[in-house]
This record gives structure tokens, C-alpha cells and sequence, in this order.
């Protein structure tokens, strides 16, 4: 990470932690549905951005996740917190289950098979086909989390919950960036065929990020859902995976910094143009078309990594001069 980066990082982690003395309850909630945003669109960067994979069906993890958590908390009184980790679990067991017969797929046919994959998950919930998600209702009185014995149930309290994982996640993105698992993905990413001639099992890290895509999903609906008391299968709709992959794309896929811009600014648009009613999402419409037009990178792309000469990476051995 550069030391530009990281100043920024900083700077935005005060912003944070000084938001709620000058912001009221209501921006204060805005700034937590841009964290969970976040979050999305992070663990859909890395199926997308770093493994070069078209999944239009995250919501189908997120809502695993969420329901899982609300599951288990009504039902036998785990609290939330300890309920996200198994959240992340379970999503990302359904990951590898539901991706393991069509992960060779590419490009656009993997993409009309996750839209379809997200519809099948959003169904079921209405039908309630298990029996515990409560069909079109969802499920009511999902209990607030609790962290280190305090109740957190005010805008600020989830705001430092949400950004405190978010900077886990950032953290712990960017050293998988620059580990061999990392540059596995990014070169799955530009040419698979190239990959697997090196000897990259490509299905392996294919699933592989799947599966930590999916994990990421499932604990961000987890959150989610402690922090609404209340989820319904219309939170997890096609909208919901087509917003994330907007985020990912305006942002700059495979750019951890530009997505989160890309979620902020996706999220934030539609509150600065409520007045406007039912054209604010024409006008919202309207900038993402320009922006594809003049920067269809994104904002802040992702750039590869650069080497002066006779650098070599700490983990592979440095070639031995000839005799």
C-alpha cells in the first residue's frame, strides 16, 4: 500500500470518527448504508475485480447471510455477533455448492447463470420452502447485537461497528492483494488460458474466491439484519446485485479505494436528489451513462503493481547468475 493511499485511509477514518458531533441521526444513517454498501461491493470486487468473474447474483449470498443470523438468533437465541461468523460460513458453503457446476462458464453466460441464481434464492424466501424464513414477511425481532456487553442500537453505535469491519475488511483485502493467492487471481483475471498454462488451477481459485466473495456477503447481511430487527426477501432483490455491480464497475473493478468511492457516490446520489422525487433516479441514471462514456474504467482504476529493474518478489527466489 502507498503512502498516498494510506494518508487517505487516515484521513477518512477521523472523518468518521468525528461524523456524528457534526452530522444528525438521519446523515448519520446514510453513512451506515454507504459502510454496508461498502462491504457488498467489496466482496463482490473480489469475485469480479480480482478473479475477473461475472456474478450478478450477490444478493443470493447477502441474503444467506442475513437469514442465517435472523435464523438463528429467533429461533435459538445466538447472539447477532456470534451468529456472523456461521453467516459467512454458510454463505460461502452455498457458494462452492450452487458455483462448483458452472464456474467454467465465462464472461456473459456466467452472468445470466448468477441472475438466475439470485432469483431461484429470492423465491424460495417468498415461498418460505424451508419453513423458518417466513415467506413473504420475513422474520421480525431480530434482537440488537451486542459488543462487550453494551446494546447497540443508536445510528452513531452502528456507525463504528460497520466502519470498525470495514476497516478489517480493507486491512485484510489488501495483504490478499499482494499474496500469492492475490496475483493468482489477477492473473485469472487477465488471461485465463495464460494461467492455466502456468500451472494456476484455475477452477480451485475460481471457487476459492467464490467462496471469500460469498463469506464477505453473508456477514455484511448479518449486520445488516441486526441492525433493521426485520428482513424481508425484497431486500435481497435483482436490484440490490445490479446496484453492487454498478459500484464495482463505476468505482474501477479490481480497485479496492474505487469501489468504496463508487458505493459512496451510488448510494449518496439518490439522498442528494430525494427532492427531486421520482426524476432523481433519471438524473442518477444520467451521470452513470456519462460516466461510462468518459471514464468507462471508473473512477480510481486499478493499476498494476510497478517493478524497478532487478526487483524480483520477496517470496519467489532470486535466478542465479550463469557460470
Amino acid at each position: 500500500m502507498n503512502r498516498r493511499l494510506l494518508v487517505g485511509y487516515l484521513v477518512a477514518a477521523v472523518a468518521l470518527i468525528l461524523a456524528p458531533r457534526f452530522l444528525d441521526a438521519y446523515q448519520v444513517d446514510v453513512l451506515n448504508s454507504v459502510g454496508l454498501y461498502v462491504l457488498l461491493a467489496l466482496s463482490l470486487n473480489l469475485i469480479l475485480g480480482d478473479a475477473g468473474l461475472f456474478n450478478m447474483g450477490q444478493a443470493a449470498f447477502y441474503a444467506v447471510g442475513a437469514y442465517t443470523a435472523a435464523i438463528l438468533n429467533t429461533r435459538l437465541g445466538v447472539p447477532m455477533l456470534w451468529a456472523m461468523p456461521v453467516s459467512g460460513l454458510l454463505a460461502a458453503i452455498f457458494a462452492v455448492i450452487v458455483a462448483r457446476p458452472v464456474v467454467h462458464l465465462r464472461g456473459d453466460y456466467l452472468l445470466v447463470v448468477t441472475i438466475g441464481l439470485g432469483e431461484i434464492v429470492r423465491i424460495a424466501l417468498v415461498n418460505d420452502v424451508f419453513g423458518v424464513t417466513g415467506g413473504a414477511n420475513g422474520i421480525f425481532g431480530i434482537a440488537r447485537p451486542f459488543l462487550f456487553g453494551h446494546k447497540i442500537r443508536t445510528p452513531d453505535e452502528f456507525l463504528y461497528l460497520i466502519w470498525g469491519f470495514v476497516a478489517v475488511t480493507v486491512f485484510l483485502f489488501h495483504r490478499l492483494e499482494e499474496s500469492r493467492f492475490g496475483r493468482a487471481l489477477t492473473f485469472l483475471r487477465e488471461d485465463a488460458v495464460a494461467a492455466e498454462g502456468s500451472g494456476i488451477d484455475t477452477t480451485r481459485y475460481r471457487l476459492m474466491a467464490f467462496a471469500l466473495g460469498a463469506a464477505w456477503a453473508g456477514m455484511t447481511g448479518s449486520i445488516y439484519a441486526a441492525k433493521m430487527t426485520i428482513i424481508s426477501p425484497e431486500s435481497f432483490s435483482f436490484w440490490e446485485s445490479v446496484v453492487v455491480f454498478l459500484m464495482v464497475i463505476l468505482g474501477g473493478s479490481g480497485s479496492i479505494p474505487g469501489v468504496m468511492v463508487g458505493a459512496a457516490i451510488v448510494v449518496i446520489m439518490p439522498e442528494i436528489f430525494r427532492d427531486l422525487a421520482t426524476a432523481r433516479m433519471l438524473v442518477f441514471g444520467l451521470v452513470m451513462m456519462v460516466m461510462m462514456v468518459v471514464r468507462p474504467q471508473g473512477l480510481l482504476p486499478w493499476r498494476a503493481p510497478r517493478f524497478r529493474a532487478g526487483d524480483v518478489p520477496r517470496d519467489l527466489p532470486r535466478p542465479e547468475a550463469a557460470p
